[in-house]
Parts: C-alpha cells; structure tokens; sequence
C-alpha cells in the first residue's frame, strides 16, 4: 500500500452506525495528485450541482472556477488567507462560490445559503465517487473575490474550494499540516444535534 492510500484508508469515518461508503470515505484533503481534474469531470461536478434541490427551484448557487497555472488561478489564491495559502496551491483547481442574494420578485432569500450548501453536497459525492476530493475553505476575503471577479450586485461569494484527484504526497505539507492530514477525525454525537420531540 502506498502511503497516499494509507491515509485514505485512515481517514475513513468510524460511524456508530452505518452509512454509504462514499459518505464514510469522504474527507478533505490538502494535498492532490500532480494531475488537472479532466474536463469531463469538472463537467460532471458541475452537473452535480445543477440537479440539488433548492427552495422553490430558485438554484441560487453560481461558482468561478479556475484551473492551476491561469491568472484566474492566481488571483483566487490571492483572496484566500494566509492558512490556505499555505496548501491551496497543491490543488488544481480552485472553485469560488457565491450565491444570489434576493428571489427575482427582490425579496431576500433566506434559503439561499441552504440551497448552496446541498448544490456543494452533491458535488461533494459526485466527486468522491470519481475519486476526487474537495476541500472547502471559509478563509476568504469575499470583497477582494467580489472585486477581482465583477460579481454583480445582489451576489455574495461565500467559500472556496480546492479540488483534485486524491493521492497527493503527505510530505509536501508542512509537520504541522501533515498531523491534521492523518489525525484521528471526530464529530460530535448524534444526541447532541438530533432531537427527539423537543430540544435538548
């Protein structure tokens, strides 16, 4: 086995109970394979997207994507913080998302966030069953992206996403990001977010 499967096999969830593999298998890496995601396949995490549910069918979710060695590349590593910055770059492609903000009768949506987050979900699956992974990222100076993109008024972008092929090497990580890469991964306990009748 080599050591990039070995801390696949590692980070393979231990569930209480059991659930689909790829949901078990799913984790966010910082390191990828040295290969561009195929074209069909960016295709096809974008399609993943398209068909997740949304409230009233809105489908608020929009993305920028951009590929390693563009300027579009660079200039979402430019708006992401100095942690990601750190690893971001192994991944090639990198995915901004945004949503829209207002329904088209210019009423706050307040699903919107909600409805990104399943566009997201999806892509998370279907990624995980071509074996790519995804890394979501919270650290990013949103107004810079918003500048830097011409996104339109009435859109906010939200996160990033580094995507690639799993397999990367460990050891182009530093020490400390290379504990977090094989470090045991805990969640909390179901009976503290599922409640029965009444919160808890």
């Amino acid at each position: 086995m080599t050591a990039p499967e070995q801390v696949q096999l590692e980070n393979i969830a231990a569930c209480e109970y059991e659930i689909f593999a790829l949901l078990k298998q799913r984790y966010s890496p910082r390191t990828f394979k040295e290969a561009p995601v195929k074209q069909q396949h960016i295709k096809q995490l974008f399609e993943a997207a398209r068909w997740s549910a949304s409230s009233n069918n809105i489908q608020p979710w929009r993305f920028i994507y951009a590929e390693k060695n563009t300027t579009a590349y660079n200039k979402i590593v430019s708006c992401l913080n100095d942690f990601n910055k750190e690893w971001a770059t192994n991944a090639p492609l990198l995915i901004l998302t945004a949503y829209k903000e207002e329904t088209d009768d210019e009423v706050t949506n307040f699903h919107a966030l909600h409805d990104l987050g399943l566009a997201i979900g999806g892509m998370t699956m279907q990624a995980q069953y071509m074996g790519i992974g995804l890394h979501s990222m919270a650290g990013v100076d949103w107004e810079h992206a918003q500048d830097l993109f011409n996104v339109p008024d009435g859109y906010h972008i939200s996160s990033a996403i580094a995507a690639g092929y799993y397999g990367g090497q460990i050891e182009k990580l530093s020490e400390e990001l290379q504990e977090q890469e094989i470090k045991e991964r805990k969640r909390i306990k179901q009976s503290d977010f599922a409640f029965k009748e009444s919160w808890k």
